[in-house]
């Protein structure tokens, strides 16, 4: 159960002093950096000999460019963040990145990437110049359809995965506290991931399934079947597949989190500023 839980989302968003000017559209923060999950994933592991990728249809359906990779109907969270900062394209997989685009930043996520000593290396990007850095906690996982049908014994959410994770994100919150405190040059903020992801919430934004994927999924499986029908009003749903957020879910999360919603102690807009 614990490895099951959380193996899931320590996601981090940089934006670093790497580069001395902006970009002349305007955008906000030099350079943007990724590092994350599936969640966060825009490509990267397409040309990977795994299960974790999703470049065939129905992912993408509703992404301009089509199956690209990214776990959902269109855009994930990273995009939306892209788009808010005001940068002219979206941040490009690494596997994908020319030298050029490496100078305004690289999507680093990866599917099925965890919570390991060599990928949470907070540290280790301040050193090599970080001085802007969002903390994404773990997300309410007790409410996707993959626990919901295999812990939530027909009643909604399985309280006992959400409540694992609560211990694990106060945790990580205090963390960002102090590094706040211990890098006076640098500036963390945390973002409450699994406080916006309220069923309830959800719903009165106009959500009306919060428990249900809106793709094919077939049983004991997480992904989308390939070519498989889909639900008919994709922004009704919070869910894309058993674990990943519709493009209108991820944009509910990310606006939040610019407008400082769900983040501690700077949203991003103002993380952005400082």
């Amino acid at each position: 159960m614990a490895e099951a839980i959380f193996k899931a989302l320590l996601l981090v968003i940089a934006t670093t002093a790497f580069a001395t000017t902006e970009a002349a559209l305007g955008q906000r923060v030099p350079c943007y950096f990724v590092f994350g999950d599936s969640v966060f994933d825009n490509g990267n592991n397409n040309v990977l000999n795994t299960s974790a990728k999703v470049n065939y249809s129905p992912y993408g359906i509703d992404f301009a460019r089509g199956p690209t990779g990214r776990f959902s109907n269109g855009r994930n969270i990273p995009d939306i963040i892209a788009e808010l900062m005001r940068f002219s394209d979206y941040i490009p997989p690494f596997t994908g990145a020319s030298p050029e685009q490496a100078h305004i930043g690289i999507n680093y996520a990866s599917g099925g990437g965890g919570i390991r000593e060599e990928t949470s290396q907070h540290l280790s990007l301040y050193v090599l110049g970080a001085r802007k850095v969002a903390v994404f906690g773990v997300s309410k996982l007790g409410c996707t359809p993959r626990m919901i049908a295999s812990h939530g014994g027909g009643n909604g959410c399985a309280a006992e995965v959400n409540k694992a994770v609560e211990p694990f994100n106060k945790n990580l919150k205090a963390l960002v506290y102090e590094f706040n405190r211990d890098f006076a040059d640098a500036k963390f903020t945390f973002v409450d991931i699994f406080s916006g992801q309220s069923p309830f919430a959800f719903f009165m934004l106009g959500f009306r399934v919060t428990d249900k994927s809106c793709c094919t999924v077939k049983p004991g499986e997480e992904l989308c079947a390939t070519n498989e029908p889909v639900c008919p009003v994709q922004r009704r749903y919070v869910y894309w597949d058993n674990v990943h957020s519709t493009e209108a879910a991820n944009m509910v999360v990310a606006k939040a989190a610019y407008a400082g919603l769900i983040t501690s102690p700077y949203s991003l807009s103002w993380l952005a500023r400082l």
